[in-house]
């Protein structure tokens, strides 16, 4: 009795630390994401049939590119019940080796392309492994993936859930199967959703990656068993993006610190030169001076100290921008053909900037404008954002694209727009950035962080296709003035040649003919359509030339 009385009394004297200690423990990725789900944009359920969609078609798109295929992608969704729907994409990709689908599929923060620098869609890995996850939440049923790297070998099927607790796949089923296909991956996703047409649904979506992406066909199927096919423009594929390692001059402290740490490079000079791209012998050995550090000091005996100085020294050196063939920017002839194939206007432009940087992360920006058409006259304009090639259908005010296409004065390219706002009129505006990195706002990647670099190249690119806009409204508005004079002089013509066949005493007849001989009217669609006027195609010259000898100064 004494003893309990004991250790009662020494627990009520022990800290009260000791207690919550024991409450603490690892919290696993894919749990924190199952509790903040709209961190991934799965916070409603016609979001998370978009998202669902978006995530496995980007992978699509991504595995094609990268095996030189022409990518095919068939997009169904079927309804099930109310608020319940089955996704199939089906690619024609070069597969998934067998052992890998369970990670790719069910396992968060795994991929590929986190530790390249090179421009892709996925840059996380969270993206269908997140689609996974939100369907295990919503209907409990496992993910279902065919998949076939070659026609020598088997089609294999998987169904996995995801061991949230411990961030792992857990296999359901797991089987050889016949297909059809030579080589592919199918994935079937049953999720709570909400299917509904709009500005952002996964209609609108794959319309604009149909716009961004003219080398791709896409057959689509919706749940009411619609089919739309978005055919390709263009049987050339983008440039194949290589791998660069980091430039200095984007580099942190602590960055440098863990490179410093894990380098198998036995001196500073051979460590800058082999960890960073646009750092030769000679570079290096500079950045050493003007740090006051010796270029054969071992990596490992780098204090923080002399690491904050070797910083500073980077900063203090002239070194080359990085290079640019990481990147593959769709170019102004594709981006116009992308545009005209899915938008139905009477002017088309576009425009490639030269490449620019922002914090050592190399991008291009790119932009179009179609105007006129179809394209309804009365609202504001129509923006689309794209970042390497995927589209931005949500969070455009928070985009440092739509602060920049506000922050634009389009009224001396004849649109109308009050201040702050974005233009009215009969336009759609494209803006699209290719990087090795996309400075996304959040893990949905749905915005563009407020970057100055990046605003200050969007607003030159906008502006570009903003003159060539104004030279053919002007023209346009020219040429109605003068069409509206003829009309006015036609609607005269029985008059007038009455009044001079009685002064001149000739008939009336022959001087109608005669002065309706004089009245030419101006054809508006052969004059101002197509390539434009010769100014217009002068202006498109030079402003192609001074892009291309930009990019080659840069490279």
């Amino acid at each position: 009795m004494a003893k309990q009385e004991s250790e009662l009394k020494e627990q009520k004297e022990m800290p009260i630390a000791y207690e919550l200690a024991k409450k603490q423990k690892e919290i696993s990725v894919a749990e924190f994401f199952t509790k903040n789900r709209h961190l991934l944009g799965f916070d409603n359920k016609r979001k998370a049939l978009l998202m669902a969609v978006k995530e496995a078609v980007d992978n699509s798109l991504d595995a094609c590119e990268e095996a030189r295929v022409l990518p095919e992608i068939s997009v169904e969704i079927i309804e099930m019940s109310e608020f319940k729907y089955k996704v199939v994409i089906e690619d024609n990709g070069p597969g998934i080796v067998k052992k890998q689908i369970p990670n790719i599929f069910a396992k968060l923060l795994y991929g590929s392309k986190f530790h390249t620098l090179k421009q892709a869609r996925g840059q996380q890995g969270i993206g269908i492994s997140a689609a996974v996850l939100y369907a295990q939440l919503t209907t409990g049923r496992p993910v279902k993936i065919t998949s076939r790297v070659s026609k020598k070998e088997p089609a294999f099927y998987y169904e996995l859930n995801i061991d949230t607790q411990n961030n792992k796949p857990v296999i359901a089923k797991e089987e050889t199967v016949e297909w059809a296909k030579e080589h592919g991956t199918k994935v079937e996703i049953d999720l709570e959703a909400e299917y509904v047409k709009g500005n952002q649904s996964v209609d609108e979506y794959l319309k604009q990656t149909a716009v961004i992406n003219p080398h791709i066909t896409i057959i689509y199927t919706n749940p009411k068993s619609e089919q739309v096919i978005y055919a390709r423009a263009t049987d050339k594929l983008p440039d194949e993006p290589k791998e660069i390692k980091p430039h200095p001059y984007g580099v942190e402290l602590g960055m440098l610190m863990d490179k410093l740490r894990w380098t198998e490079s036995r001196t500073l000079q051979s460590f800058l030169t082999s960890e960073f791209s646009r750092v030769g012998p000679g570079t290096a050995k500079e950045i050493c001076e003007h740090a006051a550090v010796l270029p054969n000091t071992k990596p490992s005996l780098v204090s923080r100290d002399m690491a904050e100085k070797l910083l500073q020294g980077i900063q203090k050196t002239k070194i080359i921008a990085p290079p640019t063939d990481c990147l593959s920017p769709i170019g102004e002839e594709l981006l116009e053909k992308g545009l005209r194939k899915e938008i139905r206007a009477e002017f088309y432009c576009a425009t490639s900037r030269p490449p620019s940087v922002y914090r050592g992360n190399p991008f291009i920006i790119e932009a179009a404008i179609a105007f006129g058409g179809e394209i309804p006259k009365e609202e504001k304009s129509n923006i689309l954002r794209f970042a390497n090639r995927v589209p931005l259908l949500y969070q455009e005010g928070a985009c440092a694209m739509a602060e920049s296409i506000v922050e634009t004065n389009w009224k001396p390219y004849g649109l109308q727009q009050s201040a702050d706002s974005i233009p009215f009129g009969p336009v759609v505006i494209v803006v699209h950035m290719a990087s090795v990195w996309v400075p996304f706002t959040s893990e949905s990647k749905e915005a563009i962080a407020h970057y100055p670099e990046i605003i200050k190249d969007i607003k030159l690119a906008l502006q570009e296709c903003g003159r060539l806009l104004g030279t053919y409204v002007r023209k346009k508005y020219r040429i109605s003035e003068q069409l509206e004079r003829a009309n006015m002089f036609e609607m005269y013509i029985p008059e007038v040649a009455g009044s001079l066949s009685v002064l001149a005493k000739e008939k009336k007849e022959k001087i109608l003919q005669g002065l309706q001989k004089m009245l030419v009217k101006p054809e508006i669609k052969k004059e101002i359509t197509e390539e434009g006027d010769a100014d217009d195609k002068l202006y498109r010259m030079e402003f192609k030339k001074e892009n291309e000898e930009a990019r080659e100064e840069a490279s």
